[in-house]
């Protein structure tokens, strides 16, 4: 094989990889800017990817439909996600530390829940062949797109214009931004903030199913590496925009996908280091939008972090 053709086999594998490697981060940065929209921050979301990808799974295995398998991930996304908003809700009960107590929770009782579900296998997602019009197999390969990327892609979309253009995008952006100003007008910001929180926690939960029954497709302990706390740090790096977070889950998806990527055109050489891409461009992230020289725009207010 040539160079030239050697570069498109790699582009087209990253390209692919990016848009199945994304899709979670895609999902759960989403979930996240609609709870940080409201003034809320859920750390937990790493423990609601965990739990909804088991629940998900084995809503799957045991009903053998896998569209169950879906809403099964993402309505227990939705009930971890309401625990943690009305947790948040009582007086003195600290955001953060209430996130780090939901994710340790949601990810134990999805390895206790779980270790019956990690030898079968499950009805798998459909996939969306682009690559039919290659005759290299590794392009097919490459090219075939989850379902639940068009969904997401149609998510950012709504939630971009829902947040500039309609009246309940307007009163999550007034409680996130102003909740004095909300209950003003009669608003109860802790039912806001809940609902966006749960919202949240049902679209993250779509995420946790497009691990378990997409990419890669089962269930273990360790199926999420972390992508739940690296998609809070890819909103601050969208800057609260809902289509911001679609092309940086497709860049945090390309840099997770380089390495399977290499390895597909026989490149093997470095592969762990490849694999530890995406937590390097998290922390490089951090550091850039931490910096005093860097203004937070686009922060919702209520969360503290824009001065």
């Amino acid at each position: 094989m040539d160079n030239s053709a050697l570069f498109m086999n790699l582009l087209v594998a990253v390209l692919g990889g990016a848009v199945r490697v994304g899709t979670p981060f895609l999902m759960v940065s989403l979930a996240e800017c609609i709870t940080e929209k409201s003034g809320r921050i859920n750390l937990g979301l790493e423990g609601v990817l965990v739990f909804s990808a088991m629940a998900g799974f084995g809503g799957a295995y045991l009903t053998g439909n896998v569209w169950f398998g879906v809403l099964a991930a993402g309505g227990s996304g939705a009930l971890l996600a309401l625990l943690h908003g009305l947790v948040c809700s009582l007086p003195r009960v600290n955001d953060i530390a209430a996130g780090i107590a939901l994710m340790l929770l949601g990810s134990g009782l999805a390895f206790y829940l779980g270790k019956p579900l990690i030898q079968p296998q499950a009805p798998q997602i459909p996939a969306i062949a682009l690559g039919e019009w290659s005759s290299s197999a590794q392009v097919r390969a490459a090219l075939q797109i989850n379902l639940l990327f068009p969904l997401g892609v149609v998510l950012a979309a709504v939630l971009s214009w829902g947040f500039k253009s309609t009246r309940w995008g307007l009163i999550l952006r007034m409680a996130g931004d102003s909740s004095d100003a909300a209950r003003a007008l009669g608003y109860s910001v802790n039912g806001i903030r809940i609902a966006a929180t749960t919202l949240g926690g049902f679209i993250a939960g779509l995420g946790g199913a497009s691990l378990s029954l997409y990419y890669p497709g089962s269930w273990n302990e360790g199926l999420s590496s972390g992508q739940g706390l690296i998609a809070v740090a890819l909103v601050i790096f969208a800057r609260w925009s809902p289509l911001r977070c679609l092309w940086a889950a497709l860049l945090f998806g390309g840099a997770g996908a380089l390495g399977p990527a290499l390895q597909s055109v026989g490149i093997s050489e470095g592969y762990y280091l490849f694999a530890a891409v995406p937590y390097v461009l998290t922390l490089a992230i951090l550091i850039w939008t931490c910096s005093p020289s860097r203004s937070l725009q686009g922060a919702p207010v209520e969360l503290g972090v824009s001065k």
